[in-house]
């Protein structure tokens, strides 16, 4: 097993791994409450609204033509207010299905050439995708721009397995919170001010063009501090640069050494089968996705609802999410965190079943925000704990791709329930899922050795503790 990285650096790098993808976070948060009102543009700009006027011949009719036949299909009549709502789903299930392609290869990459060069790879394509969405005066552009983020978006796992090269056992269920906690800060703060933002013209031709190019500059920032202060992490590449910089000065030669062959990867104790992890991953996403996908549908048809009281509502459960995961979340073992966050969403899924109150409205975000705070962190703990160091950004990849799929089918199924046979019985079809996935949590997963310990700092070489 490679040595762990000394403290300072240790500090260093979580330091740059919050930073860089809570920009990242912000400027993908942007464009989730623009999506009504940017898609509502390109279909009045590409698709007639006199029914009786010919059809245009443009992607976005035809999109819009299936969506309507989709439609259609349910018994229970939809109104047609909906139709963007539903387009927007389209675009995420496809952003989600396109992740869960593309981030086991990020992973396995990230494992054979390191993690810092896949990571600014990744950074090249997040910056193609927001240029596009700069240009998109149209459907086809807009939707290229969705096309390649969802192909190159890799910062959250790569954040995490740089996060797990760095971190011990004692420490990995706090770092794994730190990354969760920049997900929190960033869905409380990044949607409101892409809202904001899209309120200001700059180019006629996009609206949307000022929150763009807002986005456009954080990613650039964010990839240009990537490059000037993130070092390689991936074990045995570190290893071999600190070999060859040993050898090199001590012999006093200025030709480049070759490096070493790596030293084999310790064996892994497997505790949890990453098949079981997976399949809980996806479980729960498939489940969880759908119900965040269906709740401002709720809030509307229940209290009228406007975009910006949702958007407060969803503030609110960002905050709780962020307070939870610094002063709790960390402090937990995984396991112990993943079966508090799915016994949380499961009391969610019951209350939105019945609910005719704001105030049960606010006690089942509030179970939301703590579900949002600890399940996916603790299960990415897990699923790195069960890995070698040299499969590791592989292992989180698939992980991750697993729950993608989960995105990419939970709104689609759980709207189609809702629309086909009401409130009450999606949220309870969302209850009996999440209770099939506590049953998997509780009785089929087990804690891993070293995961429960001392949630103290780390230790230096000596056995002195060291501030974070």
């Amino acid at each position: 097993m490679a040595p762990l990285v000394d403290p300072a650096t240790r500090k260093r790098v979580l330091r740059v791994i919050f930073i860089s993808l809570l920009l990242d976070l912000i400027s993908f948060t942007f464009i989730l409450p623009l999506f009504p009102s940017l898609l509502e543009f390109y279909r009045n700009s590409e698709v007639p609204a006199d029914v009786g006027a010919p059809s245009a011949d443009t992607l976005l009719s035809s999109v819009l033509g299936y969506l309507n036949a989709y439609k259609a299909s349910f018994a229970r009549p939809i109104d047609s207010r909906y139709d963007i709502v539903l387009l927007g789903g389209a675009l995420g299930s496809l952003f989600s299905l396109l992740q869960a392609i593309a981030s086991p290869i990020i992973g396995h990459l990230s494992d054979k050439y390191g993690r810092r060069a896949a990571l600014l790879a990744s950074m090249a394509g997040n910056i193609l995708s927001v240029l596009l969405w700069v240009v998109a005066v149209d459907f086809r552009t807009f939707l290229a721009s969705r096309i390649v983020g969802g192909l190159s978006e890799g910062n959250v796992q790569l954040a995490t397995a740089i996060a797990t090269d760095i971190s011990d056992a004692d420490s990995r269920g706090s770092t794994m919170a730190l990354i969760g906690a920049c997900f929190s800060i960033a869905f409380t703060f990044g949607p409101a001010l892409g809202a904001w933002l899209s309120s200001i013209a700059t180019v006629a031709a996009n609206p949307f063009a000022t929150a763009a190019a807002v986005s456009l500059f954080l990613i650039v920032t964010e990839t240009v501090y990537l490059y000037f202060s993130l070092p390689e992490t991936l074990p045995s590449l570190r290893v071999n640069k600190s070999e060859d910089s040993g050898a090199a000065s001590s012999a006093g030669e200025e030709k480049k050494v070759q490096p070493k062959p790596a030293p084999a990867p310790a064996p892994v104790q497997r505790t949890n089968s990453h098949f079981l992890l997976n399949l809980v991953h996806m479980t729960f996403l498939l489940f969880f996705s759908g119900m965040e996908f269906s709740l401002p549908f709720m809030t509307y048809d229940l209290f009228q609802y406007s975009s910006a009281r949702n958007g407060r509502l969803l503030g609110y459960i960002g905050l709780v999410a962020s307070v939870l995961q610094g002063c709790v979340t960390r402090r937990l073992p995984p396991l112990l965190s993943v079966r508090a966050g799915v016994a949380a969403c499961l009391v969610a899924f019951a209350l939105l079943a019945r609910i005719d109150t704001v105030t049960g409205l606010y006690a089942a975000a509030t179970c939301l925000a703590a579900t949002s705070a600890t399940v996916v962190p603790g299960l990415n703990a897990l699923s790195s704990f069960e890995a070698r160091e040299d499969e590791r950004g592989g292992r989180l990849g698939v992980l991750r791709s697993w729950g993608q799929l989960g995105r990419g089918f939970g709104p689609l199924l759980f709207t189609s329930v809702y629309w086909w046979a009401g409130r009450e019985a999606a949220y309870a079809m969302g209850a009996l899922g999440i209770a099939g996935v506590g049953a998997l949590v509780l009785f089929g997963l087990k804690t891993p050795p070293g995961s429960v310990g001392q949630r103290s700092a780390p230790k230096d070489a000596k056995g002195e503790k060291k501030e974070l």
